[in-house]
């Protein structure tokens, strides 16, 4: 049986630099989930919108 492997990527910090990495790494494709932590809930959550 073939397993299936995912890569999960956590970015830490949603301000100019992690939001953009954050969106090249989406766009790249090279990761399966991509997770936006920042101590604003409301930042990571409206960065996480703008994907």
């Amino acid at each position: 049986m073939k397993s299936v492997s995912r890569r999960k990527v956590v970015i830490v910090g949603a301000g100019a630099v992690g939001a953009t990495f954050a969106f090249a790494l989406a766009q790249s494709g090279l990761a399966d989930e991509i997770v936006l932590v920042d101590n604003n809930e409301k930042l990571a959550q409206g960065q996480v919108l703008d994907l």
